[in-house]
C-alpha cells in the first residue's frame, strides 16, 4: 500500500499529516509513504527530518475567500495539478490524504482524475477552500470538531505526535518540573504565545507575573525565538518566574503545568485537551475568527477559558486563571472535561478512513 499525503505549508498541515503517516507505519512497517510539498514550505526541512520521501509541486497560493483573484486559480493550477498526477502514478498511490493547503487542492484534483481514493482531514473549526472542495469529492471527511460544517464530516480529533498522545503528565510531572527549575510543589502557569510569541500575552504576563508569585504560582514562560527575556527579579521565598524563548520539549512542559494561557490554533487545542490540560484561550484577533471557533468546543465542555485579545489584562488573569490555579478541585474538575473532550486516537482512526476508503474502491472494480 502507498498513501500520499497532501498537507504542506504550516506546522498545522504538517504536523497531523506526519503523524498519520506514523500511524499507517506502526500498523505495516511496508506501508509506502509520499509528501506532496512546495519548496516555500516548512515540509522541505519537517518530512525528511522524519525520514519520509517529499516530492515537490509548484507552488499555487489560494485565497481564502472568493474574491477576483479566484478566477484565476484555475489556469495557474494545471501545471500543478498535472506534476501530482505524475507523483500519483509513479507511486501507485493507493490513497491520497489531504489535510488543506497550498498542494491539497491540486492533490484532490488530481486524485480524482486518476479515480484514487480521497480522505480529507480539517483540522481548524472553519474548512480553507481547498478542503471545502476536496470534500465534494469524497465520503471520507474527517475533522477536529464536532461543529464541523463540512459535508460528510465525521469528528476524529487531530492526529497528534506520540509524545503528546501517549503523555501521562502525574507521572512525568517531578521530572518534567525538574527539567525546567521550577518546584515541584506549586501550581503552574505555563505560557506561550505559539512558536514565535505573541506580544500581547508576553506584555500582560510581564504585567502580572508578581501578582501570580505572591498567589503562591509559578510560571513558564515561552516569549518566542525573537523576543527578548524579561527581566524580571525573583523574589526570595515566593514561586520561581521562568522565561525562556523557545520549547523545544511540549510534552515536559504541559507535563510540568497545571494550566496554559495560550493563542488557540487548532494543533494547540487538540494537544491540551488530549492530555487534560486545561486552558485560557485568547483567540489570535486577526484572521477569519477561526481560532476562537477552534477554542469553543473544549470551553463549552468545561475544558476552559476564553477571553478576546483586547480583554487579556492583567486584572483578568488575577480575576479569572489565578482563582482556577489556587483551586485544586477546581483544576482538576478542568482537566477531567478537557481529557474527557479531547481525542488521543484520532490517528489510528484516521487510519482507519484511509483503509476504508481504499476498500470501498477496490470494491467498485
Amino acid at each position: 500500500m502507498h498513501v500520499v499525503l497532501a498537507g504542506g505549508g504550516t506546522a498545522g498541515h504538517i504536523e497531523p499529516a506526519l503523524a498519520l503517516a506514523d500511524a499507517l507505519r506502526r500498523q505495516d512497517p511496508g506501508t509506502g509513504i509520499t509528501a506532496l510539498g512546495t519548496e516555500r514550505g516548512l515540509e522541505t526541512r519537517l518530512v525528511p527530518e522524519r525520514g519520509y520521501e517529499l516530492a515537490l509541486i509548484p507552488a499555487v497560493p489560494l485565497p481564502r475567500k472568493p474574491t477576483p483573484e479566484l478566477i484565476t486559480v484555475p489556469g495557474r493550477l494545471r501545471g500543478t495539478v498535472k506534476a501530482a498526477e505524475q507523483i500519483l502514478e509513479r507511486t501507485k498511490a493507493d490513497c491520497l490524504v489531504g489535510f488543506g493547503g497550498y498542494v491539497a487542492l491540486p492533490g484532490y484534483l488530481a486524485a480524482k482524475r486518476l479515480g484514487v481514493p480521497i480522505v480529507v482531514h480539517e483540522a481548524n473549526a472553519r474548512p480553507g477552500l481547498a478542503n471545502k472542495i476536496g470534500a465534494r469529492y469524497t465520503s471520507y471527511v474527517a475533522v477536529s470538531t464536532p461543529d464541523s460544517k463540512l459535508r460528510n464530516a465525521r469528528y476524529v480529533g487531530i492526529p497528534l505526535r506520540r509524545s503528546i498522545a501517549a503523555l501521562n503528565r502525574a507521572e512525568m510531572r517531578d521530572q518534567a518540573r525538574a527539567a525546567f527549575g521550577l518546584d515541584p510543589r506549586v501550581p503552574t502557569l505555563l505560557v506561550t504565545g505559539g512558536s514565535q510569541g505573541a506580544r500581547r500575552i508576553n506584555e500582560v504576563v510581564e504585567a502580572v507575573a508578581p501578582a501570580l508569585q505572591r498567589s503562591g504560582v509559578q510560571v513558564l514562560h515561552a516569549v518566542g525565538p525573537k523576543n527578548e527575556l524579561p527581566q524580571i527579579d525573583n523574589m526570595p521565598g515566593m514561586p520561581p518566574y521562568v522565561p525562556v524563548s523557545y520549547l523545544d520539549r511540549m510534552d515536559l512542559a504541559y507535563a510540568a503545568a497545571d494550566m496554559m494561557l495560550c493563542r488557540a490554533g487548532a494543533m494547540t487545542v487538540a494537544e491540551l485537551a488530549a492530555v487534560g490540560l486545561p486552558a485560557a484561550y485568547v483567540p489570535l484577533p486577526i484572521g477569519n475568527g477561526e481560532q476562537r471557533l477552534n477554542a469553543q468546543p473544549v470551553v463549552r465542555a468545561g475544558g476552559g477559558l476564553l477571553v478576546d485579545d483586547a480583554e487579556l489584562t492583567p486584572e483578568w488573569i488575577r480575576s479569572e486563571v489565578i482563582p482556577v490555579l489556587t483551586d485544586p478541585g477546581r483544576l482538576a474538575v478542568m482537566s477531567r472535561a478537557a481529557s474527557e473532550f479531547g481525542r488521543r486516537d484520532a490517528d489510528d482512526l484516521l487510519v482507519g478512513m484511509v483503509h476504508e476508503a481504499i476498500a470501498e474502491r477496490r470494491g467498485q472494480r
